[in-house]
């Protein structure tokens, strides 16, 4: 029984799926498939079946899953207290929506690395809503930025930016235009998925590409409507290569939030990370970040070492 296999375990269970796991985690579903088949032979226990409303735990799987979660949590520490020993770099790891992760956390880690007294090798990557949660918890996350999750038990959200999410395209809009979007619209309790929904947009009129920077690109050429956080599209719009289309639903305020741990519970780091959040350096980068930096899925390192 490994942390490898606890860890691929709690994921199924919590997100309900192998598949949302191994997107959680950036590997494969046959690897989480092998490591939980591991597990339920070293354990002689299925743990988790599959039945008409889902995945649902056995027994013995509700019992371990209290166990496994904190055991995972312990193995974070482990690694980080062995980090703290031998001088190594404090690992920082952050989880964003799509636009965040694209534009802002790479810039945000950068700067706050500056800052800081000690060495810090900070990690950014894109996760659904939902996801968030259940990577905090597991400490396989140490920050989320962008949704508010302060809902969920023993999780603090506090807002850290505000914008506002804006439609844009060039020429006419036709009566039933394409609407083209990031990985966000994919993410039912995202801020793209509800004005989509509040606009009434079929599924058949929905593009999804792989970042918003593709996103403008195809509306640029004139593929459909992009629907953009308003600051951050500002510079293309400024040059002429997009304009700001009005809708019925647009333009619609949101704000990123930062999620933590409770403090008594969360990483020095974290909690370091979260008050430069609250600096004038942090909300200048935030506003202005740059052309932004391809996004990249979040690799825990413990399973991409041993499942690779």
């Amino acid at each position: 029984m490994t942390l490898t296999q606890l860890g691929a375990f709690v994921l199924v269970a919590r997100l309900g799926s192998v598949k949302e796991a191994a997107r959680a985690l950036d590997v494969s579903e046959p690897a989480v498939s092998q490591a939980l088949a591991a597990l339920r032979h070293h354990l002689g226990d299925p743990l988790i079946v599959r039945g008409p409303g889902g995945m649902t735990l056995t027994e013995g799987g509700a019992r371990l899953l209290p166990v496994a979660s904190q055991m995972v949590v312990l193995g974070a520490e482990a690694e980080g207290a062995v980090r703290d020993a031998r001088g190594a770099p404090e690992a920082l790891r952050v989880v964003a929506t799509a636009a965040v992760a694209e534009f802002v956390a790479a810039p945000l880690l950068d700067a706050f690395a500056r800052r800081s007294a000690r060495p810090v090798e900070g990690g950014s990557g894109v996760a659904a809503r939902r996801e968030m949660p259940v990577l905090l918890h597991n400490r396989l996350a140490d920050v989320a930025l962008g949704p508010y999750l302060g809902a969920e038990p023993g999780l603090v959200s506090e807002p850290v930016f505000r914008t506002r999410l804006v439609a844009v395209g060039t020429g006419p809009v036709p009566p039933r235009p394409v609407w083209l979007v990031d990985p966000s619209g994919t993410d039912p309790a995202s801020e793209t998925s509800a004005l989509l929904r509040r606009l009434k947009v079929p599924e058949d009129r929905v593009r999804v590409y792989p970042n918003q920077t593709a996103a403008w690109a195809a509306a640029a050429d004139g593929d459909g409507l992009a629907i953009a956080p308003a600051h951050l599209v500002a510079p293309r719009v400024q040059r002429g290569e997009l304009t700001v289309v009005a809708t019925p639903a647009t333009p619609v305020e949101v704000r990123w939030h930062a999620t933590t741990l409770p403090a008594d519970r969360r990483p020095a780091l974290a909690g370091s990370f979260r008050r430069f959040l609250a600096t004038a350096d942090a909300l200048h980068v935030m506003r202005t970040p740059g052309s932004g930096v391809p996004p990249s899925r979040f690799r825990p390192p413990v399973y991409v070492t041993l499942w690779s």
